[in-house]
C-alpha cells in the first residue's frame, strides 16, 4: 500500500488510525506551525493534505480543531478571579 497516494479512511482504518484523532493531531501541528491562518486558507490546507474524497466530510472538524489548538485558552480560576474583583 503506498499511503503518499492512497490517503483515504480505508487505507487509514487498515493501518489502524481513527479520522478524529488524526485531523486533531495534523490541525494542532497545523496551528503550532502557522497560527494566524484565515480559515479560508486553513480549508484549503485540509483539501491539500486530504485529497481523498472519502476524508472530505472531516473538513469542518479540521478548520474547528485548527481553530481550537490556535486559540489560546484562559483559565477558568483567571476569569473568575476577575469576575469576583468587578463585583467588589
Amino acid at each position: 500500500m503506498d499511503f503518499a497516494i492512497e490517503n483515504g479512511p480505508e487505507s487509514c482504518s487498515a493501518l489502524g488510525l481513527e479520522c478524529s484523532a488524526c485531523i486533531q493531531r495534523c490541525a494542532s501541528n497545523t496551528a503550532a506551525i502557522s497560527p494566524d491562518l484565515a480559515p479560508a486558507a486553513v480549508h484549503r490546507i485540509f483539501f491539500q493534505l486530504y485529497s481523498s474524497p472519502g476524508c472530505h466530510p472531516m473538513a469542518h472538524s479540521f478548520v474547528r480543531a485548527y481553530h481550537d489548538a490556535a486559540t489560546p485558552s484562559k483559565p477558568m480560576v483567571a476569569v473568575a478571579r476577575a469576575g469576583a474583583a468587578a463585583a467588589a
